[in-house]
C-alpha cells in the first residue's frame, strides 16, 4: 500500500490541493489525476453516482500520485467499509453533529483493535496479492474527512477535534447558511464569518486540517493565506462551466 500523502501532509500543516468530482466520468477522473492536483474526491452523496462507478473512477486513477478519497452519501459502516475495500484511501462523512458520530466513523475505517472495520480489502489489496502490507498498513494511511454543515456540529467543535483519527474538517457553506437560516445565494454573511473564524481557531489549535472549497484562482490563494490547508478547487462540473462561460462570452462579444 502507498503512502498517503495527503494525510501525512495534513498532519504536518501542510496545505494540499483537489478536486471534487459530481460528474461521475472515469474520463473526467482520469484526466484531473494528470493535473498535478493533490487529490480528488469522487461525489456520492449529491448525484446517481454508485459503488461499481465509483470502482471505474480509482480505476482511472491509477499510474498517477494524485490520492483517491471518496465523500460518501452516509456514515453507516458498510459503506465506508466498501469504499475502502474498493481502493479510496480515504472518506468524506457528511453532515457531522458530535463527536461520538466521528468516533465511530473513525472505528470503521480502522481495523481491530484500533477499530471494527472488516477485512476484505479487495481491489484495495490488489486483488489479494498485498494483503500482507495492506493490513499492517491501511489504518495509518486511511484519511478520515467530515462536512461542517450542522449547527450541532459547531456547537461540539472542541470535541470533534479532540478525536483521534479525524484528520479533516471541511466547511459546507451553502448548508451551513441554510441551518443558520441565512441566504446561501447572497454570501458572504457576517454570521456565517464568525463561524469560519471559530472553526480556523479551533482546528488549528488541535492540529486538525480545516477545508473549504474555491471556486477561482484568487479566492484560492485568499483562503489559503487566510489559514485554510485543504482547498478544494472546482468542482469539476463548475470548472467545466467556468471554461465554458468564459468562451461563450468572448464569442458574444
Amino acid at each position: 500500500m502507498r503512502t498517503n500523502e495527503v494525510r501525512r501532509k495534513l498532519n504536518a500543516g501542510e496545505p494540499v490541493i483537489g478536486t471534487f468530482m459530481g460528474l461521475g466520468s472515469p474520463t473526467v477522473a482520469e484526466l484531473l489525476s494528470h493535473a498535478g492536483l493533490d487529490f480528488l474526491v469522487i461525489e456520492t452523496e449529491h448525484n446517481g453516482v454508485d459503488m461499481a462507478e465509483n470502482q471505474q473512477m480509482l480505476m482511472a486513477m491509477n499510474g498517477t500520485d494524485v490520492v483517491p478519497l471518496i465523500r460518501l452519501p452516509s456514515g453507516e459502516p458498510v459503506v465506508i467499509q466498501r469504499a475502502l475495500d474498493i481502493g479510496a484511501m480515504g472518506i468524506f462523512v457528511p453532515m457531522l453533529r458530535t463527536a461520538d458520530q466521528a468516533r465511530a466513523v473513525v472505528a470503521a475505517t480502522r481495523y481491530p483493535p484500533a477499530g471494527s472495520r472488516g477485512f476484505g480489502p479487495l481491489r484495495a489489496s490488489h486483488y489479494t496479492f498485498d494483503y500482507p502490507d495492506y493490513l499492517r498498513r491501511a489504518n495509518d494511511n486511511t484519511l478520515v474527512g467530515f462536512l461542517l454543515e450542522t449547527r450541532e456540529a459547531i456547537d461540539n467543535l472542541e470535541e470533534i477535534v479532540s478525536v483521534d483519527g479525524v484528520d479533516v474538517l471541511m466547511l459546507g457553506m451553502w448548508d451551513m447558511c441554510l441551518q443558520f437560516g441565512l441566504d446561501p445565494l447572497t454570501m458572504p454573511h457576517a454570521e456565517l464569518d464568525r463561524v469560519v473564524d471559530r472553526a480556523l481557531e479551533v482546528c488549528g489549535a488541535a492540529g486538525v486540517a480545516l477545508g473549504t472549497g474555491a471556486g477561482n484562482p484568487d479566492e484560492l490563494v485568499a483562503l489559503r493565506e487566510r489559514g485554510f490547508t485543504f482547498l478544494a478547487y472546482g468542482p469539476d462540473y463548475a470548472l467545466l462551466r467556468a471554461a465554458t462561460d468564459a468562451g461563450v462570452a468572448a464569442f458574444r462579444r
